[in-house]
């Protein structure tokens, strides 16, 4: 008689993946894994007798009035990322508007020639003569030629005037996509462009490639990590492509990975989030490849932990802000505690060579630590207690 399953109504067991099967894919070789070391190492200085600002000015060029919330996101992301003071800066006639919804970052008016539409060229006038350290363009901007040309005319550096960095997101890669080899422009600032794949594909058109040449650009890490150097390399750009285990990518040939995957984050916004904190951590000092790196970082810690708290969905961009403050805030503990053990020679867990210096390797005669939450294991007995002395007796 064949053997009858179990009968009931539960939950069915998910079949057994076959022998030699990975669930999930490895991480392809020429990228450095992010892991809470190496952007520990990132984390910028804060001095004890630092004011707002000693800790960076950024600009942030962004939001319209279809696309409001993507501004706000900026803002809010590069406060808690660390950033002493945010500018926004919106058309003149959206400006009321920002200004009674935005609470700690200033506005700018930016000249109209329509309503809603900026002029470009007394815009960029107004942007360059505005003191910062790095800027933030795209998100949420109006679609239309003057954006385009604003975007254009903000990629070469303005002399000795202005060659802040600056992040390129959302329209700003779209408009930037409309021109034909626009990265040929002279003297470029340097930059961060964070694409998502299908803004990455229309980017790599204008250079002639075609979405074939590059390959899956969702799905097969190899192909991301390969097609993002390359544009990094072509563009002289930073390269930020996301998605699942983000690729960061410089233009020297460098490239890191970020082992995040997680589904909570496909929802809008998210990506203006990521932008805004990026943008931050350059306008405190960071150059271009370790802000993108560190903000990717944070980024993905931030949707981890509002992960825990709902779940693969309900993620609302508005809730990874404050926990970006708080994954750097962890950091920033993980390199404190760094720098006073290497202040006193120690190692994270106490042990000293010799000479001072810290060994490779743990001494023999040193136990293990216990497991967190487990007892450690008593002391062993010795193989043969010694015969009692007798009283006086001293040997």
């Amino acid at each position: 008689m064949p053997e009858r399953g179990r009968v009931g109504f539960g939950r069915r067991e998910a079949p057994a993946e076959p022998a030699g099967t990975n669930a999930t894919p490895p991480f392809p070789d020429g990228a450095t894994k992010l892991d809470d070391d190496i952007a520990a190492a990132l984390i910028p200085e804060r001095s004890p007798r630092g004011h707002k600002g000693s800790f960076g000015k950024l600009l942030v060029i962004a939001g319209s009035l279809d696309y409001a919330g993507a501004a706000l996101l900026v803002c809010r992301a590069a406060g808690r990322a660390g950033v002493g003071l945010v500018t926004l800066a919106v058309p003149e006639s959206l400006q009321p508007l920002f200004a009674a919804k935005i609470v700690e970052a200033t506005t700018m008016a930016l000249p109209e020639d329509d309503v809603e539409e900026v002029d470009p060229e007394p815009s960029l006038a107004r942007i360059l003569d505005h003191e910062h350290d790095a800027l933030v363009v795209g998100p949420g901007l109006r679609p239309g030629l003057a954006t385009t040309e604003l975007v254009r005319s903000l990629l070469p550096t303005a002399g000795e005037a202005d060659s802040a960095p600056m992040v390129l997101d959302a329209e700003a890669l779209r408009s930037m996509a409309t021109v034909d080899h626009w990265w040929d422009v002279g003297d470029r600032r340097a930059a961060v462009l964070t694409p998502h794949p299908g803004e990455f594909a229309r980017l790599r058109a204008g250079g002639g490639n075609t979405p074939a040449d590059d390959g899956d650009l969702v799905d097969d890490d190899e192909a991301r990590l390969k097609a993002a150097k390359n544009a990094a390399e072509t563009w002289g750009s930073v390269v930020v492509l996301k998605g699942a285990r983000t690729i960061v990518a410089a233009p020297d040939g460098t490239a890191a990975i970020a082992p995040f995957e997680n589904p909570a984050l496909a929802t809008g916004g998210t990506g203006d989030v990521l932008a805004g904190t990026i943008g931050a951590l350059l306008a405190q000092g960071l150059g271009p490849f370790d802000a993108a790196r560190l903000g990717v970082y944070l980024h993905g810690l931030a949707g981890d932990a509002v992960r825990e708290r709902f779940g693969d969905a309900g993620l609302l961009a508005s809730d990874l802000p404050d926990s970006v403050a708080v994954a750097r805030k962890r950091l920033a503990g993980i390199a404190e505690r760094r720098s006073a053990s290497k202040r006193l020679g120690f190692t994270l867990d106490g042990r000293r060579g010799q000479d001072g210096t810290q060994p490779d390797t743990a001494p023999s005669d040193v136990p293990d630590a216990p497991e967190p939450g487990l007892a450690p294991d008593p002391p062993a007995e010795p193989a043969e207690r010694p015969a009692a002395q007798p009283p006086g007796d001293v040997r």
